[in-house]
């Protein structure tokens, strides 16, 4: 008997994370299909994969791009769609059977919840929609039985480590670190480097807001935050070390003392492949770890008075309600200011941080709350960066 292909979604295809997962499906074609790719404004790119992939659906974010898409696409049977609610529609389908959250930001959150009501798998690399309201999402995927399969290196680690046992007491998860392109840096000198200096990640090919967000150790605290509601643990269970080599991807400590790490080279194909064909563990042509190489692994403490982002993190988890998401949209907005060279390195954790006093704080929040706290926190932070 054939197997039956798994059917997946792919939002963001056109970017780091999706692309790789193509690269996954392009090598196990008798196991995974492409059913529907969908991107924000890479209509070039997308245009490209679809007339590779064949996949039933397409869909751009940016509705601009709609008609070069339709006319690029009018001799394949592919059906074409613009818009954040057709994306949102999208993984309602039917012959979905995995949805891989591969898009950036707070735009994975509305297609993410829509997944999860319509009992779809998830494959999450989009980790925003986990800080900004994790605990609507954990409420729902139990309310509909949905298993999220964590797809960053650090959680899939934490999720194959804990695999097999059972209902056996995690005492701690230890969050890996690379520590990014300034690991070594001053705070002097911290002070004066440029967007281009911090998207030269040493171990990882990421796009550029998630690299960025490795510089400056916000990435790591979105993930502490991703933990927390991903495998049911309170702050003081979650703990981070700066490991540079980036073989080992996260540990868990159990109630007896023993620690279990998941090992692995800085590769994402193996996390996306693993929550593509979880339970089974299929064969592949990924780097090995040669220990001869690496015959020296790291620890240090990470240092959140150069790298505050990562304490600003924890604050906000230890807060609840609504502040993941009053950090995560100052996060997004100052990103994207220091990509442009308009707001320096270190200002970006003292603006982040003055709008997280300044902002208004919802203990219970809605998904409601949800949407208009990242509206009003976007305009608070442009205008703390243009004071």
């Amino acid at each position: 008997m054939t197997e039956k292909k798994k059917n997946i979604a792919i939002l963001g295809s056109t970017g780091s994370i999706g692309k790789q997962a193509l690269e996954v499906i392009r090598a196990n074609p008798d196991k995974f299909e492409v059913f529907a790719l969908t991107a924000n404004n890479n209509i070039d790119l997308l245009i490209e994969q679809a007339c590779e992939f064949q996949p039933n659906v397409v869909a751009i974010a940016n509705e601009i791009h709609y008609i070069q898409l339709k006319q690029a696409l009018a001799d394949q049977q592919i059906k074409v769609f613009a818009g954040i609610d057709a994306i949102s529609q999208i993984v309602e389908m039917d012959p979905v059977d995995l949805v891989l959250t591969a898009m950036v930001g707070y735009a994975g959150l509305k297609p993410t919840i829509q997944a999860i009501k319509a009992k779809k798998t998830i494959a999450l690399t989009n980790k925003e929609t986990l800080v900004v309201a994790g605990e609507i999402i954990q409420e729902l995927a139990i309310r509909n039985k949905t298993a999220i399969l964590p797809v960053d290196s650090e959680h899939s680690a934490i999720f194959q480590c804990l695999t097999g046992e059972g209902d056996n007491a995690i005492e701690k998860v230890i969050l890996t670190a690379s520590g990014g392109p300034f690991r070594n840096k001053t705070i002097d000198e911290l002070k004066n480097v440029t967007s281009r200096q911090a998207l030269k990640h040493p171990n990882w090919d990421m796009g550029a807001k998630v690299t960025i967000d490795s510089a400056s150790m916000m990435n790591k605290g979105f993930e502490v935050i991703e933990a927390r509601w991903l495998f049911g643990l309170n702050p003081a269970q979650i703990d981070v070390v700066v490991h540079p080599q980036s073989i080992i991807h996260s540990m868990v400590q159990f109630a007896d003392g023993s620690v279990k790490a998941q090992l692995g080279m800085p590769d994402m194909r193996l996390p996306i492949q693993y929550a593509f064909s979880y339970p089974d563990r299929i064969k592949s042509d990924f780097p090995r770890v040669d220990f001869m190489k690496y015959n020296e692994l790291t620890f240090e403490k990470p240092d959140i008075k150069r790298f505050r982002n990562l304490a600003l993190a924890y604050q906000a988890m230890e807060k609840g309600g609504n502040m993941p998401c009053i950090l995560n949209a100052a996060n997004e907005i100052v990103v994207a200011s220091f990509l442009k060279d308009e707001t320096g390195f270190l200002e970006m954790s003292d603006i982040i941080e003055t709008v997280m006093q300044k902002a208004t704080f919802i203990k219970k929040p809605t998904y409601e709350d949800y949407v208009m706290t990242d509206a009003h926190v976007r305009e608070l932070t442009l205008k703390e960066i243009k004071n």
